[in-house]
């Protein structure tokens, strides 16, 4: 296998597994009343079942299927962008964006489909299932108060990930990397071949 087929292959994987991942999860809990409302850790972790009709963390700025479009066309947009930085992708970027490409689609897919199975609308104005719920609070003030499932915990690591670490992930900055790497080694290179004494001429 060449090495770009291992990287498709990897970034495939990572996003197949986070899609059906985020799908299962959310059935199991969308098809079981008891964990609608259920306490994982007194105080800190709930299932608490909910349908965003907006984007990430409750914003609902415009009609869902804007917002759904919207959504459509920028994973779109990501994965050109993963195509055309393949060649200088380094291993964990590839992770990364699996887990981006994964959760958009876990989300979209909601979107396509939620809304014919629930009964209240047809394609593009589904609502995205949330669960996840850290029920924290520190002097009467929620730590985190949005509510989020598997497919929005995959997008936002990733992107943590990716800022923190984004001059050994990112192509543009490793491909400057490689350039570098591969001018030392020309310029050490050079150096040695031109310290190595000349061979003696024999006198004829």
């Amino acid at each position: 296998m060449t090495q770009k087929r291992k990287k498709i292959a990897l970034f495939g994987g990572v996003a197949l597994t986070i899609l059906v991942l985020d799908q299962i999860t959310k059935y199991w809990v969308r098809t079981t009343p008891e964990l609608h409302q259920y306490t994982l850790i007194e105080g800190w972790l709930a299932f608490n079942f909910t349908k965003n009709p907006g984007m990430a963390m409750g914003i609902h700025w415009a009609d869902t299927w804007i917002i759904s479009m919207i959504a459509i066309i920028a994973t779109v947009v990501i994965l050109v962008y993963v195509w055309k930085t393949l060649h200088q992708a380094t291993i964990g970027y590839m992770i990364c964006m699996g887990l981006i490409i994964g959760g958009a689609l876990g989300n979209i897919t909601d979107r396509l489909f939620m809304a014919r199975v629930g009964g209240y609308g047809g394609i593009l104005d589904g609502h995205v299932v949330d669960f996840i719920h850290f029920k924290l609070s520190i002097g009467g003030f929620d730590v985190f108060p949005y509510i989020f499932n598997v497919a929005d915990s995959a997008i936002s690591v990733a992107i943590v990930v990716l800022i923190l670490f984004f001059k050994k992930l990112l192509p543009e900055y490793a491909d400057r990397s490689g350039d570098r790497s591969s001018e030392t080694e020309s310029n050490a290179l050079a150096a040695e071949e031109s310290t190595q004494p000349e061979p003696l001429k024999q006198d004829r």
